[in-house]
């Protein structure tokens, strides 16, 4: 977030101070809410994001089937969470 957002060098802002001033362009709202929050950590932690990891499971099975599975099952889980949690939660 803070690469996104340009934190650090010359700019003393902080992320927290840095991410309050994001306004939703359609409402004038605060971007960042709790739903918001509550949907990304979900996603992250369930997104398939060690391309390492899908190598070993290439390597051990010598077979992409396995590695695509796990690919697939873990994004829509990430998505499925994230919007349910999203949905519940604004």
């Amino acid at each position: 977030m803070s690469t996104i957002y340009s934190v650090g060098g010359d700019n003393i802002q902080s992320i927290q101070e840095r991410l309050k001033n994001v306004k939703n362009q359609d409402t004038g709202e605060a971007f960042f809410t709790p739903a918001v929050g509550v949907s990304l950590m979900l996603f992250y932690a369930f997104a398939m994001q060690c391309m390492s990891t899908l190598a070993i499971v290439y390597r051990e099975t010598k077979h992409w089937k396995w590695p695509a599975i796990q690919f697939l099952y873990m994004g829509v889980l990430a998505y499925l969470s994230s919007f349910i949690a999203y949905q519940i939660l604004s």
